[in-house]
């Protein structure tokens, strides 16, 4: 739990750091997007899932409750942010190849939309959790990239159906999406090594799974 409430208390303080707007849309993504989904490899998933939730509802409290119908808002929570970033918990820290299952399923709800169907070439992006797999026991940034691309799949199946879209606005996302999520695969994969590490020098023991690996002392990015 105190591990838990560790992350909950960095994300919180990088989700109010922006990189950059989430295209055709109000939506921030910050340094949190890099950082939260190695949380479950830590703690567990199910403490990461519920780490995020709670960073998530914290950040509300300080940034807008406020005038917010609350079905309104849990949907919006669950469809557009939340659901993604639990699939991202779960493809980070889960070694089981059900984990594909997640982005099959978001390739096949973005394609039974009509505009979907008009870009199906955008789910192509959603492949490379797939070709990612073998490598990602042995390659951390192949670990990240198959993480990130998850979230991204199943943000992408969630807002398709949410908000109205065309095939041109999918269509210019490509290489945004591609520069995007390499730069996150390589924060994520920078924030595993230093949690890792963090986690050793904290007068806590055995309260998180720390990776020997991933140890500034003895650091290979190769199994």
């Amino acid at each position: 739990m105190l591990a838990a409430l560790l992350f909950v208390l960095i994300g919180f303080a990088l989700l109010q750091v922006p990189v950059n707007n989430l295209a055709g849309t109000g939506a921030k993504l910050t340094f949190f997007d890099m950082f939260y989904p190695v949380s479950g490899a830590f703690v567990g998933t199910g403490l990461g899932v519920i780490a995020v939730v709670v960073m998530q509802l914290l950040n509300l409290t300080l940034h807008g409750f406020a005038g917010v119908a609350t079905g309104s808002l849990l949907i919006l929570l669950a469809t557009t942010r939340l659901l993604p970033m639990i699939a991202g918990v779960v493809a980070f820290s889960k070694d089981s190849k059900k984990v594909l299952i997640i982005p099959a399923v978001a390739m096949m709800a973005f394609l039974v939309h009509p505009i979907g169907l008009q870009s199906w070439y955008f789910t192509l992006l959603w492949l490379i959790p797939f070709a990612a797999w073998p490598f990602r026991n042995k390659f951390l940034l192949a670990r990240s990239l198959q993480t990130t691309f998850v979230s991204h799949a199943v943000g992408g199946a969630v807002w398709i159906w949410a908000f109205p879209t065309t095939a041109a606005f999918w269509t210019a996302l490509i290489p945004i999406v591609l520069l995007e999520r390499s730069i996150f695969s390589v924060g994520m994969s920078a924030s595993y090594i230093l949690m890792n590490n963090l986690m050793t020098i904290i007068p806590i023991k055995n309260f998180a799974t720390i990776d020997k690996k991933y140890l500034f002392k003895k650091l290979s990015f190769g199994k």
